[in-house]
């Protein structure tokens, strides 16, 4: 029986597990709460910034729209409804595009 317990004695201990993340092309070894972290806002979207990990900021895209503004040439509309227009002629609505 005492060979048995030299032989526990003997057996390395366990070393704790280590979690690595890739950001910008580089793998970094974190704690499990920032692998998590980082699982959650997906690798592809972190970037390094003053030394720490921190989220990619979001790019908003800017919105075009077109709304009918009175021009030199444009059309004329039936019961003032844009879905009928009459005729195309000098003082007429165009739609121009405008951005946010």
């Amino acid at each position: 029986m005492t060979e048995l317990f030299d032989a526990l004695k003997k057996v390395p201990k366990k070393e704790p597990k280590k979690f690595f993340i890739n950001v910008q092309g580089i793998e970094h070894e974190v704690t499990l709460e920032k692998k998590l972290w980082a699982k959650r806002h997906g690798e592809e979207n972190l970037m390094f910034k003053d030394g720490e990990i921190v989220v990619k900021p979001t790019i908003r895209k800017k919105t075009q729209y077109s709304t009918p503004t009175q021009s030199s040439k444009g059309y004329f509309f039936q019961n003032n409804d844009i879905h009928w227009p009459n005729k195309i002629a000098e003082g007429g609505i165009t739609w121009q595009i405008e951005r946010e």
